[in-house]
């Protein structure tokens, strides 16, 4: 029996060794977890709320701009226009733009959109200005458009200047027509591209990595780049390479009868400065006698102030040549050739080349005094850096003296429609997007009430508005809602102005944010590891 108990007991001894063993293990085993997880926390999953609408494309849109859709009927002197003049040019802008592959470079309002115009355009063969006018109704919808705030667009005039000029220096002709330099530099560009960026930086190359800002207007004429085989021809005058570099294009007739064609190539990266814009702010010609016909009479007359006022365009252009004849007219940006009379410079970074604008208003086209009606659809074929906003243009009037007396005059705000492709309709694309989440009702408004501690002031009740203010704003609803009858649903009649008398749930902010309040624990378990180690 003793030896029985004996060995009962034994058990049990090593029963409650290894129970306190295990003890410790998982003792152990549970700090050191705590201290792995105070040292590397588990990542935090935020919880992803997925929006409910489709991911649909905006309607329209143009940096910048307002617009407003209009009713061709509403479109002033539409009917007055020679719609197969204007065809003519849309199709000669179509011929690059049926070339375009893929998506287009540069993700503008309009993209790709003119290709199915121009697709069916390609197809007719019109020869009646009745049925070019209905082609333009049926594929394009009008659209008012305007720099945001403005009422008008600005448009000014260019031509193609026909100078005097020789292949040789002489006495006479002792300016030179420059080619694009070798050292010229522009980044993403090689020497092999044709018509670099008339914008951005520009550097000339110092060894074989420093780059350095290219010579300005009054470095090159005083020699920097003069000696290198760059003279394409000469003129008699500093004046005429100056308005050459203006149009960007000049046919020059040499004594032999013969005429060489330059077009733009390439610029050396300083902003442009309007000459006419130097002479106004001095005093020296009125801004309402201000045309380029003044400015090369000024400059002819005084022809040291011409130097010093010149130079202060640091800007300068260097030419290309360009196989034309005296038949041709010169080629745009787009790489057509310009219409004059129909094609329009535009801003490239707001427009694609190809898009048809119609231009109403008056202008001085028969002589400096006269308000010539001008209304006419043109077509976006050309660019250029003076050329800055969505409703600016710069009309295209040929070559020759003439033109240039009109063009020249030509400063004046004109009403501008863009006509857009029905396959960018804003107002088909606007039944598209999805509507709004429906307003909480006035319980809910009471929990969440919307404060402004920035604005103390109460707002003004609806009763003491003036009942003529009231029917004012009713009446700029109701034509509003009457322009843009399509663009929208029948306003409810919550909306109406004797519903704006009624009291209405104040709007609900979104609830804030949960801050991330710090984890207290995560201390206390670190001083329990240090407890435990120094035990």
């Amino acid at each position: 029996m003793a030896l029985e108990a004996l060995t009962r007991h034994l058990s049990y001894g090593r029963l409650a060794i290894a129970c306190c063993a295990l003890a410790v293990v998982c003792s152990t085993a549970a700090i050191a977890a705590r201290y792995r997880s105070s040292r590397h926390p588990p990542p935090r999953h935020e919880r992803i709320h997925p929006i409910p609408y489709p991911n649909l494309e905006l309607p329209l849109q143009v940096s910048g701009s307002q617009y407003e859709p209009l009713a061709w009927a509403s479109v002033a002197g539409w009917g007055d226009d020679d719609h197969l003049a204007a065809y003519k040019a849309f199709r000669t802008s179509c011929k690059p733009i049926a070339a375009q592959q893929g998506a287009p470079a540069e993700s503008k309002a309009l993209g790709s959109s003119l290709r199915d115009p121009c697709r069916i355009a390609k197809g007719l063969d019109l020869g009646d200005g009745a049925k070019a006018k209905e082609f333009f109704e049926q594929n394009f919808v009008p659209l008012r458009i305007s720099r945001l705030g403005e009422d008008a667009g600005f448009v000014t005039g260019y031509y193609e200047p026909v100078l005097e000029g020789s292949k040789t220096q002489t006495d006479v002709y002792n300016v030179p027509v420059y080619r694009r330099p070798s050292n010229l530099f522009v980044r993403g560009k090689t020497q092999a591209s044709v018509g670099l960026p008339n914008s951005g930086p520009v550097y000339r190359k110092i060894g074989r990595r420093k780059l350095v800002p290219y010579y300005d207007r009054a470095q090159i004429e005083d020699g920097a780049i003069a000696g290198r085989g760059l003279e394409i021809c000469w003129l008699k005058s500093q004046t005429d390479l100056l308005f050459a570099q203006i149009q960007g294009s000049a046919r020059i007739k040499f004594e032999d009868g013969t005429t060489l064609r330059i077009n733009y190539d390439a610029h050396n990266g300083y902003p442009y400065t309007p000459v006419g814009r130097v002479l106004i702010d001095r005093g020296i010609i009125p801004r309402d006698q201000m045309s380029m016909q003044k400015i090369r009479e000024w400059m002819e007359q005084n022809p040291d102030g011409a130097n010093e006022v010149r130079r202060q365009n640091r800007a300068y252009v260097f030419f290309r040549e360009v196989p034309l004849s005296d038949k041709d007219e010169a080629v745009g940006a787009q790489g057509v050739p310009l219409t004059p009379g129909r094609s329009i410079a535009v801003d490239k970074a707001l427009h694609v080349y190809g898009t048809p604008f119609f231009i109403a208003g008056q202008l001085p086209i028969e002589s400096e005094q006269s308000k010539t009606p001008f209304h006419r659809l043109m077509i976006a074929q050309d660019t250029g850096s003076a050329i800055v906003g969505p409703a600016r243009a710069d009309l295209y009037f040929g070559a020759g003296a003439d033109a240039g007396k009109v063009s020249g005059r030509l400063r004046h705000n004109m009403q501008f429609v863009m006509l857009v492709p029905k396959g960018l309709d804003p107002v088909a694309r606007g039944h598209k997007l999805p509507i709004p989440d429906e307003r909480p009702s006035a319980k809910i408004a009471k929990l969440f009430p919307q404060t402004d501690p920035a604005k103390d002031k109460p707002a003004a009740k609806p009763a003491d508005v003036p009942t003529a203010t009231v029917a004012k704003a009713g009446s700029k609803d109701a034509a509003k809602n009457a322009a843009t009858k399509d663009a929208a649903p029948a306003a409810s009649p919550a909306t109406t102005p004797v519903a704006q008398a009624a009291p209405v749930a104040e709007p609900v902010p979104l609830p804030v944010a949960r801050p991330d309040i710090p984890q207290q624990p995560e201390k206390r378990r670190y001083r329990r590891y240090r407890h435990h180690r120094e035990q």
